[in-house]
């Protein structure tokens, strides 16, 4: 993703989507709930409180010794991949932070007061500490992270006030995991659909189009400027997933005097994950799913029967002629099965090319191979990944093995992250568990066979643990170093290549709800 390209995204915190600043350690002069607002900071110029100058923000009182940080705690409306932040200090110029670090979790929302503060709860760096500039709208991108996320914890240091906070990412789809029996709104936000592009959104952002509830004003919709010349305004959202669109609803809610004359919606079933410019193109089969429609100003329109079978779709474009405003489009449909994994993929074929890499190298660390499978998107099924990463394994040499097996920590030690994806580290404690609670004297006699048998082979000594007790981990490697070089050396390769197919399901399953 382009430096700066994340603004365009959603705000995953927006109080129109659930947001909430849940807890902060201090806010003397002004209130966290302030963090959220949908509205620009304002500033009053002789506004005061008993406490102080009257600032629209979170403001902290000033440290005198007894820390160096203050933390807020906010909870996502929308759990999702966060790709930025916007760190806004609006009018805050004497009094702002020096800087500021941001992290990410994932909580269970039943739980999430008394997790926010347990040591046990797993914060993700999402932001290192950076500085910020004072009345500014300070834009930070995030270190990737493909896991969804539900909260947020910015911390401030050492102290002073921040406006605004933005957390711009991709909606991870609420509908993923509940019963997928009967209809849902495949075109809604909350359920991983996204607006991919719009011809214009002068007066009101292409997002809004999608949002949950209704719009408060006229402002809560996508609006266009007034068309001066030929041709029409549309808006393209990829579905939250592959299906048949019952019917559909199109609202001109709060638009009185400037909705458009007529609407018409096509519809495409385009595999992977398109970009917009691709879905633009002319090879794509874009089918009318409703024919050019009158609309009326303030008025929901409801269509069903007026609807075309088209089959399932992944796309929807809506026009509206010649231009205006559209509160809400409902697209109600019954998503398609997929197979298992197919979202995640979806996701995976959209990342640029260096967070790719960095992600099957979370599952073979040997560089030839992840440039292979990677020259090789983007897939159009799990099994199509699997297959191409199995072929491209076979067609490394030793070298390209040995690189992948060193990149483990031995059998029955704990793993160490430097120089590796954070993920692997996490993968190989995981999958190593049948040695977590191992008698000393197995462990003991582990780590000196893992030696006997480095010395003997010159790599480390590769099993899929996954299910495997410390016993049986054992009695694999005692058999196995009574083999020779190159036999031991085939036998590792075959053991990595279990390893990584199971570490690419795990990689499409964490990432099953990214569109």
């Amino acid at each position: 993703m382009n430096e700066h390209s994340y603004i365009d995204l959603p705000d995953l915190a927006a109080e129109s989507l659930g947001g909430w600043a849940m807890w902060a350690n201090d806010e003397f002069f002004a209130e966290k709930e302030n963090l959220l607002k949908a509205h620009a900071a304002e500033w009053r110029e002789h506004a005061y409180t008993d406490r102080g100058k009257w600032m629209d923000g979170w403001e902290t009182r000033r440290r005198r010794g007894e820390g160096d940080r203050d933390v807020c705690v906010v909870r996502l409306g929308l759990p999702g991949r966060i790709r930025g932040f916007v760190v806004d200090t609006a009018f805050f110029r004497g009094n702002f932070p020096a800087e500021c670090m941001l992290e990410g979790a994932s909580i269970e929302t039943h739980a999430d007061l008394r997790a926010i503060a347990d040591e046990s709860t797993q914060w993700v760096t999402l932001v290192e500490r950076s500085k910020l500039a004072g009345d500014s709208k300070n834009q930070l991108a995030a270190i990737a992270c493909e896991r969804p996320l539900t909260h947020v914890r910015l911390t401030i240091f050492p102290d002073g006030g921040v406006a605004r906070l933005r957390v711009h990412g991709e909606p991870a789809g609420a509908w993923q995991g509940r019963q997928r029996s009967g209809a849902l709104d495949l075109a809604a936000l909350e359920n991983g659909a996204r607006s991919l592009a719009c011809s214009d959104m002068f007066f009101g952002s292409r997002h809004h189009l999608i949002l949950p509830g209704k719009p408060l004003t006229m402002g809560g919709g996508w609006e266009t400027r007034r068309r001066r010349g030929p041709g029409h305004d549309w808006n393209l959202v990829a579905l939250a997933a592959r299906g048949r669109i019952l019917h559909a609803e199109i609202d001109t809610m709060h638009f009185k005097g400037n909705a458009p004359a007529r609407c018409s919606i096509e519809a495409c079933d385009v595999a992977g994950a398109p970009d917009a410019a691709s879905l633009q193109a002319h090879g794509v089969d874009w089918r009318v799913l409703l024919p050019e429609t009158p609309l009326q100003p303030h008025t929901l329109h409801r269509f069903e029967d007026e609807l075309r079978v088209v089959g399932p779709v992944t796309h929807v474009r809506l026009n509206v002629f010649p231009d205006g405003g559209i509160a809400r489009l409902r697209c109600i449909g019954e998503p398609e099965e997929a197979a298992p994994g197919q979202a995640g993929l979806d996701a995976f074929n959209r990342l640029p090319a260096d967070e790719a890499t960095g992600q099957l190298l979370s599952c073979c660390a040997s560089g030839k191979w992840a440039q292979a499978v990677l020259r090789r998107r983007p897939f159009e099924e799990p099994a199509s990944l699997f297959r191409a990463a199995e072929r491209a394994w076979w067609s490394c040499d030793g070298d390209d093995w040995r690189q992948a097996f060193a990149a483990h920590p031995r059998i029955g030690e704990r793993p160490a992250a430097a120089g590796q994806p954070a993920r692997h580290a996490e993968w190989s404690l995981k999958e190593q568990g049948g040695a977590s609670g191992a008698d000393q004297q197995v462990l003991a006699r582990l780590a000196e066979q893992n030696r006997a048998y480095e010395d003997k082979f010159g790599f480390t000594y590769i099993v899929c643990a996954s299910g495997k007790s410390a016993d049986q981990m054992l009695s694999i490697l005692e058999r196995r170093l009574s083999g020779t070089q190159q036999s031991e050396l085939r036998t590792a390769a075959e053991e990595q290549a279990k390893i990584t197919q199971l570490r690419l399901r795990k990689l499409l399953a964490e990432g099953r709800s990214a569109r």
